[in-house]
């Protein structure tokens, strides 16, 4: 087969299975509820023992208090990540906080915050 019937079958297929998981809603970012920051914090920490969480308004981040700390739970595409809040920078940001952590395998991450948010996360993410 010539290289340039491959290459178009290649990127054929690439944008056509891109489209089809567009058009099925398969590219929206997870949506959270404390039920489901739940179930994704334990499927990522599964022995931790969770006291709250608390969901941001944009319903794409999660402030997890457990027992052995706050946690940060967030949508990444249509999964999530979730992170003790051990050995991290957080950057005030237009937006919201950009949370910079220092592990070079953790994605930073930017959470839409408005300034009521703002004020009552940065009050629970501060060390005890």
């Amino acid at each position: 087969m010539p290289l340039e019937i491959l290459l178009v079958l290649v990127v054929g297929g690439i944008a056509g299975i891109t489209l089809l998981l567009h058009l099925t809603g398969r590219s929206e970012p997870f949506v959270l509820t404390p039920e489901t920051a739940r179930a994704q914090w334990l499927r990522h920490a599964p022995d931790d023992t969770i006291i709250d969480v608390t969901i941001s308004n944009d319903r794409h981040a999660a402030l997890v208090r457990t027992e052995s700390g706050a946690g940060l739970l967030w949508s990444f595409g249509a999964d999530t990540v979730a992170r003790h809040l051990l050995d991290f920078d957080w950057i005030e940001h237009p937006e919201g906080f950009e949370i910079q952590f220092h592990d070079f395998g953790t994605p930073g991450t930017l959470i839409h915050l408005d300034e009521i948010e703002r004020a009552h996360w940065r009050h629970l993410m501060e060390p005890e």
